[in-house]
């Protein structure tokens, strides 16, 4: 190994130790007769500490040719620090280098790798390997591997069997338009990326695998979803010889393991909902609970009079948007335009204003009166302030 420690597990009780450390420059502080640098990997931060009246000029001229990202080899003497960073684990403690080497040099960065970073997502995403040393996206990629190995830990403590299925196969009747790979060996002829490994979790079933689960790469040629891209990640899995509440208390179970293993949080009570239920209150089979605006059915009050797009509607809902009678015009149509996004798909949106002094003002004004507009107002309990 090129280094004795990484550059976040040196403490307290480490001082007078002869260390060797790697990793990348974060930043250079030269006061004049003393220099700092802070060293970063995946681990943390130490600081390095280079007093000119002591230390060679030979190093002292190595750490003024350092830039942010420079990849650096160094030796030194861990000292208890006199001005003590309680916000980094390792700021009780320096480094007196008395050996450094450089690994690798590096050209300025385009954005700084800081958690607070100057470069936008279209430049972090072109220099995706920069942007994965933030502290964010490298806690991501760990929160990520963790949840992994818990999962495996779980569904292998309840028996089932992690089988690996297929990535080239028949194309099969899914939801959406499959991506195809051309076969080399068989001219004309293509192979489909699996939409989901359904056919498989099926053979294994008939095969007696009465449970079976992967963690596995999907692919569909579809438009993008808020929460979806072409390939994507999820955890599948198939029981046999089980009723409903077997299934609800097996991934209930895994929930609350993720949140205590990974999390380190006891989960309280984990609330059930009926499919009908969700579709009626938050019109998404995966609602977020915390959004209270729930739907409310408008059909009686809202179709039948003369408005086309509600009378040919199969369903009229609304929400209830506490203060939004403030909204100007302005704001009304970015949310117009926001809703209109692929992701969301809707083609309009319709608004009623409650204003303080009793009376309505909707874009549907032509069509619904004063009184039309109150009835909207009831069912969805709106108040003015």
């Amino acid at each position: 190994m090129l280094r004795t420690h990484n550059c976040g597990e040196l403490r307290f009780n480490d001082v007078n130790k002869h260390v060797t450390l790697c990793g990348w420059v974060q930043k250079v502080r030269d006061k004049g007769g003393m220099i700092w640098i802070d060293l970063r990997d995946r681990y943390g931060i130490t600081q390095l500490v280079f007093d000119e009246s002591k230390t060679p000029k030979e190093i002292v001229d190595v750490v003024r040719s350092l830039g942010r990202e420079y990849v650096i080899q160094t030796s030194g003497t861990v000292l208890e620090r006199y001005a003590k960073n309680d916000n980094i684990p390792t700021g009780s403690i320096e480094i007196d280098v008395d050996k450094i080497e450089i690994l690798n040099a590096s050209k300025v960065p385009p954005f700084t790798i800081e958690d607070k970073t100057d470069g936008g997502d279209e430049l972090r995403m072109k220099y995706r390997y920069l942007d994965i040393r933030r502290n964010p996206v490298r806690k991501n990629l760990e929160l990520r591997h963790q949840m992994l190995q818990q999962t495996r830990r779980y569904m292998d403590s309840q028996s089932f069997l992690e089988v690996e299925t297929p990535f080239l196969i028949k194309s099969t009747p899914e939801g959406a338009r499959d991506f195809v790979v051309p076969s080399r060996v068989n001219q004309g002829e293509f192979y489909a990326l699996p939409q989901s490994p359904q056919t498989f979790k099926q053979l294994l079933m008939v095969s007696g695998i009465d449970k079976y689960f992967q963690i596995v790469r999907c692919f569909r040629d579809e438009d993008l979803r808020a929460d979806r891209q072409p390939e994507f990640t999820q955890i599948d899995c198939e029981m046999s010889f089980i009723t409903r509440e077997d299934i609800l208390n097996t991934f209930e179970g895994l929930i609350r393991h993720l949140f205590d293993q990974v999390l380190k949080f006891k989960l309280g009570n984990i609330e059930r909902m009926s499919f009908d239920h969700a579709m009626k209150y938050y019109g998404n089979d995966k609602p977020d609970t915390r959004f209270e605006m729930l739907l409310v059915e408008l059909n009686d009050v809202a179709q039948g009079k003369g408005f086309k797009v509600f009378d040919e509607a199969e369903l009229v809902v609304g929400i209830c948007v506490e203060g939004g009678a403030q909204y100007s015009r302005k704001q009304l149509d970015a949310l117009t335009d926001y809703v209109k996004r692929p992701q969301i798909g809707a083609k309009g949106l319709i608004y009623a204003k409650y204003n303080e002094d009793g009376t309505f003002k909707s874009s549907v004004d032509k069509f619904y009166d004063q009184e039309d507009l109150r009835d909207w107002a009831k069912k969805n309990e709106c108040k003015t302030r």
